[in-house]
């Protein structure tokens, strides 16, 4: 294949990791990438502000089951991501945003249109990265895809300076990631879940707190053969509703200061609360 830009490595990963829709908003740090998307078989929609992008690439994660895929400029372009990127943490949405940055040599030195983007996002991000030599970008975007999608999914943000995305490099895409700091647990603890049986089995007022989680596991089916086999009832959270039936007669509604007085009492007498695929 010969030696490709980083922005043509941009897009050679994206292809590896079966994109197939971006959302985009040019700007002058990712104009290489838009250079190169002229081409490209992906579909391209731009909306109009960034921050559109980026809920716009929540919404088809959140449709389809797929990372959603958005691209900004930096400084402001990066920053309007922001709300969107929290949004995605909250609710467990896999996306991967990238961001366009001033040249390396021009980081801090509030060059024009520079923000510490990794640093403004780290607390709503499960991850993110700021591409300093254009032979990681491969590995760094197979990571990302692979944090936003494993786990408890969320946001990951690469952020990747103009001269990376101009120079030239030899693609190799990994086979593999070795994460030594990241290994999702997808089995319970036998003992931790003997003792929340025994709970559930000496409480006189249970109540099930249902969340999106059991949503995006697809549990609905257990999370009904648990209240009906102990007779609790559920109450959900907003991103819960559609996970139990809420005209059966155990369903309570949902929860909190836009929901039911039913729910918002059972919980408040309840002596034990069992949260499903939702946080305290």
């Amino acid at each position: 294949m010969g030696l490709l830009t980083g922005a043509e490595i941009f897009v050679e990963s994206l292809y590896k990791e079966g994109v197939e829709t971006i959302f985009g908003y040019p700007g002058g740090a990712v104009l290489p990438i838009y250079d190169v998307l002229y081409d490209a078989k992906f579909e391209h929609i731009m909306p109009h502000h960034e921050q559109g992008g980026i809920h716009a690439a929540d919404g088809y994660a959140r449709s389809t089951g797929k990372v959603g895929v958005c691209i900004a400029t930096s400084g402001p372009g990066a920053t309007n991501l922001v709300t969107g990127l929290a949004t995605a943490y909250m609710d467990s949405v896999p996306i991967v945003a990238f961001t366009g940055q001033v040249p390396r040599a021009m980081l801090g030195t509030d060059a024009f249109q520079e923000a510490d983007i990794t640093g403004i996002t780290t607390p709503i991000t499960k991850h993110n990265y700021l591409v300093q030599d254009i032979k990681d970008l491969p590995r760094i975007i197979k990571e990302a895809f692979h944090i936003a999608k494993t786990g408890r999914p969320g946001p990951v943000l690469i952020d990747i300076p103009k001269d990376v995305l101009q120079e030239k490099a030899e693609f190799v895409y990994p086979n593999k990631i070795n994460l030594p700091g990241y290994k999702p647990n997808y089995e319970g603890h036998e003992l931790q879940i003997q003792e929340a049986a025994k709970a559930i089995n000496e409480a006189e007022n249970p109540v099930i707190y249902s969340g999106g989680g059991v949503i995006l596991s697809e549990a609905s089916n257990e999370l009904r053969e648990l209240a009906k086999k102990g007779d609790i009832p559920v109450t959900t959270t907003l991103t819960g509703l559609g996970a139990f039936n809420e005209r059966d007669k155990l369903s309570l509604g949902m929860l909190g200061m836009h929901g039911t007085t039913e729910a918002n009492l059972a919980v408040s007498n309840a002596d034990l609360l069992v949260a499903i695929g939702a946080r305290f």
